[in-house]
Formats: C-alpha cells, sequence, structure tokens
C-alpha cells in the first residue's frame, strides 16, 4: 500500500525540541516495517503559511496518488475544505490521540472532513458515531519497536546495575514538579529528565538506558489535578480551571500515553497514575504499579524498594507483555486491517 504520511517533522514543530519520536520512530517507521511505502509529507515550515500548505499538500498527493492518506493533526492547519477535497480523491485517516480531553474542543469538529478516524479513547467511540462517523478504529499509543535495537533485550537488568531508585522522564509541568517536591519532602529522590528540567531531555537512547537503570520508574501525569494541595499551591491552576469550564480544551483528565508502553517494553518497572482503559493493556498489580495520589505513590516506591523479588517479577512480566502486544507495529497492524 501507498501511504502518504502527514505529521510534523520535529517535536511540537519546533526544530530546536528535536525530532518527533513518536511520528517517525513509531508511526513511520511501523508502517515501512509492515511492507508498506510510505512518503511523508511534513509541515512544520507551513506553520507560518498556511495559505500555502493547502495549496502544497493537494498539489502533493495528486502527485503521489497514495491508497491512503495517514493524517496526524496537531491543531487547526488544515482547512475544512482542504480535507474534504482529499477525502474525495483517497482514503485518508487521522490520528485523534487526546480525545479524552480534546473531543469537544477540537475532533468533533474535523472527525467527518476523514475517511476514518483513529481515537485513543474507548468511552469516545459512541460519541463519533453520534455526529455521524461511522468508521472508528480504536487503538493506542505503543513504544517505539525501532528502539528496542538500543539495548540488548536478552541482557536482564539485575540490582548490582541500578544508578538511580526513582526516576521520571517527560516535560515541564507544574503538577508534575509539585507532586515531585511532594516525594522529596518524605526524603525521595526522583532523577528528572525532560524539557523545561535542568537536566534537560535524554536521547532515544538515553531514554532507554534510564528505564532499565532505574528501579522505579514514575509516570506522571501532566493534566489538571484536583488536589487541593496543588491548587492552594500554584494559583494558576485555578486560571485553568476556569478555562475548562469555559470549554476552551483544557487538559482536565488523565489518560493513557505512550509512556505506559515504553517503560515496560524496554525492561523497567513502572509506577504510573491509574487511568481509565490501563487495564485493557496491563495486569494491575502483576505486569504494572498504579498509584491515586502522591501519598500513595509514596508508599509504594518505599514498598517496592524494600521488595526487590517482587519489583522483579511484576517488571518482567511486565516487559514480556509490552514487548508481546504493545509496539507500534501491532497497532498499525490492526488498523490497516480494519481500514483495508
Amino acid at each position: 500500500m501507498k501511504i502518504m504520511y502527514v505529521d510534523l517533522q520535529f517535536d511540537y514543530g519546533i526544530e530546536t525540541r528535536g525530532k518527533n519520536y513518536i511520528g517517525l520512530d513509531g508511526f513511520k517507521t511501523s508502517m515501512e516495517a509492515l511492507g508498506h511505502i510510505v512518503e511523508p509529507f511534513f509541515y512544520d515550515h507551513y506553520l507560518n503559511d498556511l495559505e500555502k500548505l493547502q495549496v502544497d499538500i493537494l498539489d502533493f498527493s495528486d502527485d503521489f496518488q497514495p491508497d491512503l492518506i495517514f493524517f496526524c493533526l496537531f491543531k487547526n492547519q488544515f482547512e475544512h475544505q482542504t480535507l474534504l477535497t482529499l477525502k474525495k480523491k483517497f482514503k485518508t485517516i487521522n490520528w485523534f490521540g487526546d480525545d479524552q480531553w480534546r473531543f469537544e474542543s477540537f475532533s468533533r469538529h474535523y472527525a467527518n472532513d476523514f475517511s476514518w478516524c483513529i481515537t485513543t479513547d474507548q468511552f469516545s467511540v459512541n460519541s463519533y458515531k453520534a455526529i455521524g462517523q461511522k468508521n472508528v478504529v480504536y487503538s493506542q499509543w505503543a513504544a517505539i519497536d525501532a528502539h528496542i535495537n538500543l539495548l540488548n533485550i536478552n541482557k536482564s537488568s539485575d540490582k548490582e546495575t541500578y544508578i538511580h531508585d526513582v526516576s521520571f522522564v517527560g516535560g515541564y509541568h507544574p503538577y508534575r514538579k509539585w507532586f515531585i517536591d511532594e516525594l522529596k519532602k518524605k526524603g525521595i529522590k526522583v532523577t528528572v529528565y525532560g524539557n523545561g528540567w535542568p537536566n534537560g531531555p535524554l536521547s532515544a537512547e538515553g531514554m532507554v538506558d534510564l528505564f532499565k537503570k532505574s528501579k522505579i520508574n514514575l509516570n506522571l501525569s501532566n493534566s489538571l489535578s484536583w488536589d487541593l494541595r496543588y491548587m492552594l499551591s500554584n494559583p494558576r491552576s485555578f486560571v485553568s480551571l476556569g478555562k475548562m469550564f469555559l470549554g476552551k480544551g483544557v487538559k482536565n483528565s488523565s489518560q493513557i500515553k505512550a509512556r505506559n508502553f515504553e517503560i515496560p517494553f524496554f525492561g523497567g518497572f513502572q509506577l504510573t497514575e491509574y487511568v481509565p482503559s490501563l487495564e485493557n493493556y496491563f495486569d494491575i498489580g502483576e505486569n504494572i504499579a498504579c498509584y491515586s495520589s502522591p501519598d500513595d505513590a509514596f508508599t509504594q516506591i518505599q514498598y517496592y524498594l524494600e521488595n526487590n523479588e517482587k519489583r522483579e517479577l511484576m517488571k518482567e512480566m511486565g516487559t514480556r507483555t509490552a514487548r508481546a502486544n504493545h509496539g507500534y507495529i501491532n497497532r498499525f497492524k490492526d488498523i490497516f486491517e480494519v481500514v483495508s
């Protein structure tokens, strides 16, 4: 199948943030690994010239004549008429990855501009159907299979190889900082990497290495928190609360993200905030551990640092589950079977 892949080449379209790893190494590489011919159409450099974007994508598609155009919409860079014109000529599909908090403010306005829609929120499937989009695929984020080459999967970590007790990888967010500070007050040191943090971001190789060399890998939310302690410590959170009530698309609920799959896939033990549907992918308490609050996270961190055998068993089982089922190749194999 000839696939025209429409996405940002760089993280958020900003070259200094590095490449869009999920889009390039996850989506595009997995499509190619499944035997498809993939031609990218990157629109980063059009973000300040949207009029030209509409013209060029139509010309590009006419020249390439794809069997499928796969979109990852960022915001409102593509006009409805442009998308509808493409839909008339070709089979089109878009990955809607934030429907847990963005369906009403974004996805519903674009859903019917595509032949097919992919949602990572099982509770939004009926919402798509209610607005007339019957071609909906429920899929999910995953681990980047291509990065498995960054480690020796036959070499398992043991306690002598660990460098960190607790680590976290992810962009700076006020709630994440507050959460980590709460753990620090209780004596838990968390090694942190990501855009906006003092240590800065990690390369893909560095992230994989950190997962392996941390006894516990935290997965922290970056959505609006209802924890009163956090809200009182950060008055700006009330501004976000007001925006949410005005329907301005504030991220007001946590969701499954790629990190949920990346940590176990690359051999790390994961302690994550529970989010709905996570149990569809892992046996909670057997493959991964979930917390409900900073206090609960502290209790579990203490427990899993003291109980090495239990932690290592869960890590091994989580890794087996993730590698067998939760790479992007698994996701796109299923998606293409449905849409074709």
